[in-house]
């Protein structure tokens, strides 16, 4: 007993320790009358130490080439070569650099403006009878109608339901949606669910209708084999992309529709059938994000097969989005969780200190975008109202947590640079 009081000190120490080095100004303020705030320190301090090349922080331009061709075509109602785009895309499993389905982003774009509109009629809190909520949503209503034998331009349809009914879920800036919006949006979602059931034989060899069929789980709590089914065979068609591993994980907490023993079995299934894309990494995806957001599934994770996972993920791919990525989840979104639970603390530790070897050995360049999303969990319904100070907040979030893995040499008095040659330290 007195042994694991001791380990649990112990734990509780370094736990402390990590934490107020993720806060700790990276270079020592030399003596000053009148000392600056602390934030202006900190951040004068991690730009004079770290060298880095930024990412625009407009993001992959593969993914805004597709999305604006999605929303081009969808303006010019051209619907027949929104519908072949789409199709293309999807049979050819194209990708952006950043790892997205083509498909996807182009029926993105082409569904913003109607989405974006409720979005911003439900920001201003306008009336639920307001035109703006409906006027998109009838216009696609009528195109379903008059190609109701495409299957893809239903699913663009059933998408676009989709993404209203997660905006009715939280609308405006409401922290919960009231009992009338959470009607809406299984409304939404009911709807959506009508339109893709004639199309589910269409969906079998397809990955851009299989996952919009799964997408209507997020609308209901069903059975776990029925969800872990659907998403296994969608991961069949589509290996190479680790969102739809990541939202099977989800699925499975108890929270949703599964138990910690599912989350288990599915993560070891998923390593399995994806083994000759990610090695061990499948395990990893599908707990990436549920051990971000529950620590009982944080305290059962096999950390080792986690780890293995993770440094297959980068042999397979070891792209700058993929670095950029992985760092993030290690250093901001898996530590938020750090000092809450402390069974959970231990696998958070292990994990989260792969940061090091992923900025020391791989990182050579910065992508805002990601570390903001890391700071707001991956959360696709966070609102962003300003790219550019979304971008921001993300580029300063990840100077300093960069910087707390080279305390030791920027204190030194050395500063840290960058570059796909690999890092260069020299006097400050």
């Amino acid at each position: 007993m007195l042994t694991q009081s001791r380990q649990a000190r112990d734990l509780l120490s370094r736990i402390s320790d990590l934490m107020s080095r993720s806060t700790r100004p990276a270079s020592r303020p030399g003596p000053a009358p009148a000392p600056p705030p602390a934030d202006a320190l900190l951040n004068r301090s991690l730009e004079d130490s770290l060298s880095i090349p930024i990412r625009s922080a407009e993001g992959d331009p593969d993914c805004l080439q597709a999305q604006d061709r999605g929303q081009f075509l969808a303006r010019q109602e051209r619907w027949e070569d929104l519908s072949s785009a789409i199709r293309e895309a999807d049979d050819s499993r194209a990708a952006a650099r950043c790892g997205l389905p083509l498909a996807d982003l182009i029926a993105y774009g082409a569904r913003a403006d109607v989405v974006n509109a409720t979005e911003h009629a439900l920001a201003e809190q306008k009336d639920a009878g307001n035109r703006s909520l409906i006027r998109g949503l009838m216009a696609f209503e009528a195109l379903r109608a008059e190609h109701r034998h495409d299957p893809y331009l239903t699913a663009l349809v059933a998408l676009a339901h989709i993404d209203i009914g997660w905006a009715w879920r939280s609308p405006g800036n409401a922290p919960a949606a009231p009992a009338s919006s959470q009607r809406r949006c299984a409304a939404h979602f009911d709807r959506a669910a009508a339109l893709l059931e004639p199309i589910a034989e269409d969906s079998k060899d397809s990955p851009f209708l299989k996952s919009a069929q799964c997408a209507l789980f997020a609308g209901s709590t069903s059975g776990t084999l029925p969800v872990a089914d659907a998403f296994g065979a969608l991961i069949d068609l589509a290996p190479a992309n680790h969102r739809h591993m990541r939202t099977l994980g989800t699925h499975m907490l108890p929270r949703c529709s599964g138990s910690y023993a599912a989350l288990e079995l599915e993560a070891r299934r998923t390593a399995a059938r994806t083994a000759q894309t990610w090695g061990a990494g499948g395990y990893t995806w599908v707990y990436f994000d549920a051990i971000a957001i529950d620590d009982q599934a944080c305290a059962r994770v096999d950390t080792r097969f986690f780890l293995d996972g993770l440094r297959d993920i980068v042999q397979a791919n070891p792209s700058q989005e993929m670095i950029n990525l992985l760092a993030a989840y290690c250093t901001v979104a898996l530590r938020k969780g750090l000092g809450q639970n402390l069974q959970a603390d231990v696998p958070r530790l292990k994990i989260s200190e792969a940061a090091s070897w992923l900025i020391r050995d791989h990182l050579n360049e910065l992508h805002p975008l990601v570390w903001a999303h890391a700071e707001e969990g991956f959360d696709n319904s966070a609102r962003i109202r300003s790219v550019s100070h979304f971008a921001a907040r993300g580029h300063a979030g990840a100077l300093q947590a960069i910087a707390g893995q080279f305390r030791d040499e920027i204190e030194n008095g050395q500063t840290v640079a960058f570059s796909e040659q690999g890092l260069e330290f020299s006097p400050a």
